[in-house]
């Protein structure tokens, strides 16, 4: 059910997607597109999902009635509160930064605000990397679970998600003052280089949503609560010392150091549980690509082209050093797709 797997992990947001376009171009109310409106198109989402998902299982599960079993249920509550105490110590050190700023701060309000608007860009960005794990979570388990090599997939997996970072990241640093100046017109200049700083965190987010994913398939929960509690930890450390400080900045250079930290431990996790070996021709190959395509931007960026034109340019730089340097082909993507199907 890989594929009705990859449709329903999508279907709500497409859903969302649709009605809220509808109700901003479609012509439909002279009403000003409303909060509440968005919020109502979410919960339709979710309950036509729902009720899919429900229907789908309904012919694909043998069951002829529901009914209550005390154990079952027992054991269930076992394996899953792992995976409940995981997201809950992740969604701490990556939240917990916009408290911290209005609580340490007397301007708390105005700078969590400021972080906000910063930080938008990159929980959109993240939903890239968060659907690609939800692809990849069944082929990781498939693939363990029959014994058979993850080395290949998790390079084609982390290349096809690394490559992007690089290249959002590096338009975001060059490009940070404008791409801001269009979403809002207040604040601009103090919530640029927050943007920049938080944008770097994608490629982190990315390598956490690659490698922690393939831990998750191989069930080694206690190592991954572990490193989210040291991250937990280390983020308020670093949001204690920093925001005083830097105010907004601070907390933005926190959750930086905090994500690559991360990112870190779990590759390394990884490579001794898997006994991976380091592929120092590719590891050489995307070194050459990151520092090429954020030099190339950064030259662009202040190059005085107009900047939409600029970042256009800039993409299709990123994306040629990548085909160039054979970090992603079309192969690789096919590859990925037909290892999904099986």
């Amino acid at each position: 059910m890989f594929k009705t797997d990859s449709l329903i992990s999508v279907l709500d947001r497409t859903i969302m997607i649709a009605i809220c376009s509808l109700l901003l171009w479609g012509n439909v109310t002279e009403t000003p597109f409303q909060i509440e409106w968005f919020v109502w198109a979410q919960t339709t989402a979710y309950i036509i999902t729902a009720i899919f998902t429900m229907v789908v299982l309904s012919r694909k599960a043998v069951y002829n009635r529901l009914k209550w079993d005390r154990l079952f249920f027992l054991m269930i509550l076992k394996k899953s509160y792992p995976f409940a105490i995981l997201i809950l110590l992740m969604t701490f050190y990556n939240r917990i930064d916009s408290v911290m700023i209005e609580r340490l701060l007397d301007n708390g309000s105005l700078q969590a605000g400021i972080y906000a608007q910063a930080y938008r860009l990159l929980e959109a960005s993240n939903m890239i990397a968060f659907l690609f794990a939800g692809l990849l979570l069944p082929m990781f388990a498939h693939m363990l679970k029959l014994k058979q090599s993850i080395t290949e997939l998790l390079r084609l997996s982390y290349t096809l998600l690394a490559v992007p970072a690089v290249i959002i990241a590096s338009i975001a640093i060059s490009f940070r003052k404008e791409i801001m100046e269009l979403l809002y017109h207040e604040h601009v200049a103090e919530s640029s280089p927050i943007f920049a700083i938080l944008m770097t965190c994608f490629f982190a987010i990315s390598t956490t949503y690659i490698y922690g994913t393939l831990l998750t398939a191989n069930g080694n929960l206690k190592q991954l609560n572990t490193m989210a509690l040291f991250g937990m930890l280390l983020n308020i450390l670093l949001n204690l010392w920093l925001i005083p400080k830097y105010q907004a900045k601070g907390a933005a250079i926190s959750s930086m150091i905090t994500q690559f930290m991360t990112a870190l431990i779990q590759v390394i996790l990884c490579y001794r549980i898997f006994k991976l070996e380091p592929n120092i021709n590719l590891i050489l190959r995307f070194l050459i690509f990151s520092i090429s395509t954020l030099a190339l931007t950064f030259m662009i960026g202040t190059s005085g082209i107009e900047w939409k034109s600029g970042i256009a340019l800039s993409l299709a730089v990123g994306i040629s050093i990548s085909f160039i340097l054979k970090l992603i082909s079309i192969k690789s993507m096919v590859t990925i797709l037909k290892q999904g199907d099986r």
